[in-house]
C-alpha cells in the first residue's frame, strides 16, 4: 500500500471590520440582531436562509434543514445582551477553518453603533475570501434597517417613538428574559411598553 501526501496548502486568513448605525435603541438593536442571525437570514439574492440561533454560551448557530439535516456554522463563544455576542465556527466553510465574530453594540446618540468584526484563518480559498466582504454588506443594508421592519411588523398601525439617551429612556439588564437567556431590569419592560406605545 503506499500513501500520498498531497502538497501542503498554504492557510490564509480574513478580517473583516465593519461598523453600522442604528437607528433604534439598543435592546432593540440587540433583538434585531439574533433575528438577523436567526429566523430572518436570508442570501445576498434576498432568498429566505433561516438559522436558529440558541443564544447561551456554547449555543449552537446553524441551519436546520429537517429530517436531521444540515449545517453547523458556529457556537456562541460569548453572549451578555445587549452589548455582545460573539460566535466561533467554520461558517459556511467546508474546509479545514475556523474564524470568529464579533457584534460589538453601544449606545451612541438616540440609536445604537453596532461593530462588526470577521476575522478567518484556514485552508480558505481566494474566490470565498475575496466574496466575503461583498455578502457582508447585503445584511448590513437589511440589519440597520432591521428595527424598523419589525416595528412596522409588530405595530403596522403605531408611530415608530425615538430616544433620547439623555432622556433617561435607556435599559439595563436583572430578570430573566425567555427570548435572550438574559436579564433585564423592569426598566426595561416598562422602556420596551414605551417604545411599542
Amino acid at each position: 500500500m503506499t500513501t500520498e501526501v498531497p502538497a501542503q496548502q498554504a492557510n490564509e486568513t480574513v478580517e473583516i471590520l465593519k461598523a453600522v448605525e442604528i437607528a433604534a435603541p439598543i435592546e432593540i438593536a440587540f433583538e434585531a440582531l439574533l433575528d438577523e442571525l436567526g429566523p430572518d437570514a436570508q442570501m445576498m439574492d434576498g432568498t429566505p436562509m433561516p438559522f436558529k440561533l440558541e443564544t447561551w454560551p456554547g449555543g449552537r448557530w446553524y441551519r436546520d434543514l429537517g429530517n436531521n439535516t444540515g449545517h453547523l456554522w458556529g457556537h456562541v463563544q460569548v453572549i451578555k445582551p445587549p452589548k455582545l455576542l460573539e460566535i466561533c465556527g467554520p461558517l459556511m466553510m467546508s474546509f479545514p477553518a475556523i474564524n470568529h465574530l464579533q457584534y460589538r453594540l453601544t449606545v451612541q446618540g438616540g440609536g445604537t453603533r453596532l461593530a462588526f468584526v470577521h476575522r478567518g484563518l484556514g485552508q480558505i480559498t481566494p474566490q470565498l475570501r475575496d466574496g466575503m466582504p461583498e455578502g457582508w454588506p447585503t445584511g448590513w443594508t437589511r440589519f440597520a434597517s432591521a428595527p424598523s421592519r419589525r416595528r412596522r411588523r409588530k405595530n403596522s398601525d403605531r408611530k415608530p417613538v425615538s430616544f433620547n439617551s439623555n432622556s433617561g429612556d435607556h435599559c439595563h439588564a436583572s430578570r430573566r428574559h425567555p427570548r435572550t437567556s438574559g436579564r433585564i431590569e423592569e426598566s426595561m419592560v416598562s422602556c420596551l411598553q414605551r417604545f411599542f406605545a
